[in-house]
């Protein structure tokens, strides 16, 4: 009778626990192979934004760098905020993927549990004459590890699937951004090119300005010309100063623009070392064009393997209806002690069917379904965009080379009418009203000029761009091919 109390002494308040010393869940516990949500696409767009900041800690050094846009290109391609954002984005999928090959995999724990445990008899209901009311100190040291393996489960899989798929657009995505950073640097690069003709013109029409405003003043005091003449010169070569200081503050706030964007130290004193001709693009079609991009875009491309991750992600939806079969199971030593000890162990397959989780289920699919049909609309949306990108900068070529030609004429025009003013002003035959207006002519022909060259250029390049070859190509397509 002693020997029945205290071995329900023992056992009664190891009865209350919800598992074992062993480690192993008692069967009826809630199952680890429940169903899982279906897998969520991560965002993989970075704002353009991005693309004009970069990440560095360099230090400017003395003396003036000569920077060439090889180097520029390069220098955005390491410190290019968008590029860095990117990157991390390509890590998260990384992360996300294996995460969801782990729900594949068996986990292995290991623990030791050390027990000590005193009970009272009389106050789990035991009352027997001659019998202690208190049981202990009494204790139990238990080595163990633990296998939980989901052996079937066809929406992890299919989850898994899709994580793949996600990294993989990622993947492309970072390539995809090296173009857009080409193109960013690029057009920063020609602007300050841009800005270095503007201000190379109007310091020219300020030098053509100073000699008119002389002349003026000279025969104003030979009174060969009234006063006139000599303000409106004055005027003209004052609005020509304001024009040299405004072109001056936007190349230094373009050169700004520039370091900003290629992570160079904004103290850091540079010129451009090259400059950008002008040269014809070859005819290109645009049938032929658009099926190259097709074919290169990296951005399509993610967003192809973004489709096949949500098509896997809406499977998994509809895997959730599905039997899992999932194995747990414990081996190791239980004892007083370690050296009174003796190996133990557990083993459970467990086939779970789901009977009633409808909302659950219908809400998965709607998003999953959802999910689904965004990523096709956004991929339509895409092909027609890239097929817009690659006819509008053909159209721009064509127009810029066009325009190119006409501001070029006109520039010629513009230099021979101011010629003949100043040469019909200086003979006395004329006020200098036509040497004003002419000179007002040679600025606007000269901006366009300048203009247009850009534009050509920067067109060229957005080609390079909306065709996926600008970091590949991109000298052929501003240099000319």
């Amino acid at each position: 009778m002693r020997d029945v109390a205290l071995l329900l002494a023992v056992a009664w308040p190891v009865a209350g626990y919800a598992q074992a010393p062993g480690g192993l869940s008692i069967p009826g516990g809630e199952s680890s192979s429940g169903s899982s949500s279906p897998f969520q696409l991560s965002q993989q767009q970075t704002a353009d934004a991005s693309y004009k900041g970069s990440v560095s800690e360099e230090k400017p050094t003395s003396g003036t760098l000569q920077l060439s846009l090889d180097r520029a290109i390069q220098m955005g391609l390491q410190h290019n905020l968008g590029l860095v954002l990117n990157s991390t984005n390509q890590t998260a999928a990384g992360g996300q993927k294996l995460e969801q090959l782990q729900s594949l995999l068996p986990t292995v724990n290991g623990k030791i549990t050390e027990a000590v445990q005193q009970t009272d008899l009389q106050a789990e209901g035991l009352r027997i004459p001659g019998f202690p009311a208190i049981i202990g100190p009494y204790g139990y040291t238990d080595i163990r590890a633990t296998l939980n393996w989901t052996l079937v489960n066809v929406a992890s899989l299919q989850n898994y699937l899709a994580s793949k798929h996600n990294f993989q657009s990622a993947r492309l995505s970072l390539q995809d951004a090296r173009d857009e950073v080409v193109l960013t640097v690029g057009n920063a690069y020609l602007t300050v090119i841009a800005d270095e003709g503007l201000v190379a013109a109007a310091q020219a029409q300020l030098d053509t300005s100073r000699i008119s405003l002389d002349q003026a003043v000279q025969n104003h005091r030979a009174g060969t010309a009234p006063l006139i003449d000599e303000l409106r010169a004055k005027v003209d070569y004052q609005t020509q100063q304001q024009a040299l200081i405004a072109s001056k503050n936007a190349y230094e706030k373009d050169k700004l623009a520039l370091a900003r964007a290629i992570g160079l130290p904004l103290a850091q004193d540079f010129v451009l070392s090259d400059q950008a001709p002008y040269v014809q693009l070859d005819s290109v079609d645009p049938e032929t064009a658009v099926k190259e991009a097709i074919d290169n875009r990296y951005d399509y491309k993610a967003m192809q393997e973004r489709l096949l991750a949500a098509e896997k992600a809406r499977k998994a939806a509809t895997a959730e209806r599905y039997p899992t079969l999932a194995f747990e199971g414990d081996y190791g030593d239980i004892g007083v002690n370690v050296l009174h000890s003796h190996g133990t162990g557990d083993a459970v397959g467990t086939l779970t069917v789901p009977i009633l989780n409808e909302g659950k289920f219908r809400g998965d699919a709607t998003q999953a379904q959802s999910q689904l049909e965004q990523e096709r609309a956004r991929l339509s949306d895409l092909r027609g965009q890239i097929s817009a990108d690659v006819r509008d900068s053909i159209l721009d070529i064509q127009s810029a080379q066009k325009q190119v030609q006409v501001a070029r004429n006109n520039v010629d025009l513009a230099k021979e009418e101011l010629s003949e003013a100043q040469q019909r002003y200086a003979a006395g035959v004329a006020d200098n009203l036509a040497v004003s207006q002419a000179q007002q002519s040679l600025a606007q022909a000269d901006n366009q000029y300048v203009n247009s060259l850009y534009q050509h250029n920067i067109a060229k390049l957005s080609l390079a761009r909306a065709l996926g070859v600008a970091e590949k190509n991109y000298k052929a397509y501003v240099g000319g091919k």
